[in-house]
Parts: C-alpha cells; sequence; structure tokens
C-alpha cells in the first residue's frame, strides 16, 4: 500500500509515522508514504499557497494552482484512490477502511485555512472524508488517523500480540475490558472467570461484556448489529 500525502507539513506525517506499528510497517514494506508539499509547486516566489476569498470574509483559502499541479505531479497507480480531508465529508468508519484497503495507492490532501479553493475538488473529483463532526487547524491529524487504521488492516503490519481481530469494531461491537497483572488491585480483582483456563467461558463471558458495552455505550451500534444477526 502506498500513501501519497499532499500537504504543507510534510514533517508532521514523516515523524508521527517513524515510531511504533507504523515505522515496522514502513521497515518492511507492508506500506510506502510519500509526502508532497504543494508549496514547492506554487508559481509564486514567495512560495504562497493561500490568498483572500472572493467575495470577503475571514481566513484565507488554499489556492487552485500548487494543489492541482502537486496532484498531477504523482504518478497514479491502476487501483488508486484520492480523499480530501475535510469535516464535509462522509464519517470515515472502520467499514469504509476495509473497503480503502482494497487499493494499492491511496492519495490524500489536507487542507488549512479556510478550506480548499472549490476549483480543486472540481478538477480532482476526490473522495471527501471526515474523522468527526469537529474542526481542526488542519489535514493532517486526520489524514494520519486513517493511515494508522488502514495500515492496521495490512496483512504483516500486525504481530500476534497486537491482532486486531477483538478489536472494538471489528465485529460491529466495542472491545471487551483486558486485564493484566496483578490479580487485585486496590481492592480491585480481575473477574475469576478469565483466570479459570476455560476458555468456552472466557468467549462466552467476553463476548457478553461486548454486547453490554456497546448498548450501554453506543447504542445505535448495539442496534446495527442486532439487525445483522
Amino acid at each position: 500500500m502506498r500513501f501519497d500525502v499532499l500537504t504543507l507539513f510534510p514533517e508532521m506525517i514523516q515523524e508521527a509515522c517513524s515510531h511504533s506499528i507504523m515505522k515496522r510497517a514502513l521497515d518492511s514494506c507492508v506500506i510506502d508514504i510519500n509526502t508532497i508539499n504543494p508549496r514547492d509547486f506554487t508559481l509564486d516566489k514567495h512560495k504562497k499557497v493561500d490568498d483572500t476569498p472572493y467575495g470577503g470574509g475571514a481566513g484565507m483559502v488554499l489556492m487552485a494552482q500548487p494543489y492541482v499541479d502537486a496532484y498531477e505531479s504523482i504518478e497514479k497507480t491502476d487501483k488508486s484512490i484520492t480523499l480530501m480531508m475535510t469535516p464535509q465529508g462522509e464519517p470515515f468508519s472502520n467499514d469504509m477502511g476495509r473497503e480503502l484497503c482494497k487499493y494499492s495507492q491511496i492519495i490524500v490532501l489536507c487542507g488549512h485555512y479556510e478550506g480548499f479553493d472549490e476549483r480543486i475538488r472540481e478538477i480532482i473529483k476526490p473522495k471527501e472524508v471526515s474523522i468527526g463532526d469537529f474542526v481542526l487547524t488542519g489535514g493532517e491529524l486526520p489524514a494520519l488517523c486513517i493511515i494508522d487504521s488502514i495500515t492496521r488492516k495490512l496483512d504483516g503490519a500486525l504481530g500476534k500480540i497486537e491482532s486486531m481481530e477483538y478489536d472494538s469494531f471489528e465485529d460491529g461491537l466495542l472491545e471487551y475490558p483486558q486485564y493484566t497483572k496483578p490479580r487485585e488491585y486496590r481492592g480491585l480483582l480481575v473477574p475469576d472467570v478469565l483466570v479459570n483456563g476455560n476458555h468456552a467461558l472466557i468467549d462466552e463471558y467476553r463476548k457478553n461484556q461486548q454486547l453490554e458495552r456497546t448498548k450501554k455505550r453506543r447504542p445505535d451500534l448495539y442496534e446495527k448489529y442486532l439487525k445483522s444477526q
């Protein structure tokens, strides 16, 4: 999987991907991450990539020319998709992450300031994606969230210890509670069922905990899960 990220702050992407699972995925060639800075494509001698909005208003708008030229400089694969990080986009989900894993290349556009000149959307025609109903100062953090989520699903990215089989959302439910040593801490005990060695009972306990936790914390997911059964 190759990620090409159009960003004004490539060091944010590079630094975040140089640790932990992401670094291992890079080192083992499960993924490749390339950053492209639109400032390198601007025609302005001062490397300017934004300007005031037509019609007036606060803030600055990202100019079409640097972003479109930067995008067009990327060599596309046959199975490529382009994402635009924007609060106006479709909410990202685990199911969307699974679908995106089918591509060999994901190009990500990271915005800033008051957003993109609309002609960037019209020319590039990206899939617009949001990570939630809130606004951030730029698209790098949302891009990293999506890159991380997708990378975890790729063969070879996780070791046995970090298996995602029981992660939240993988089966439509939230994850069950987890415990480790010591058995007792500040008067709180690990449930007996988890230490009795009966794996059938353990599986039943964990499934019940998933259902209970999802019903309480995410009734929307719980109802969706019941309908799918």
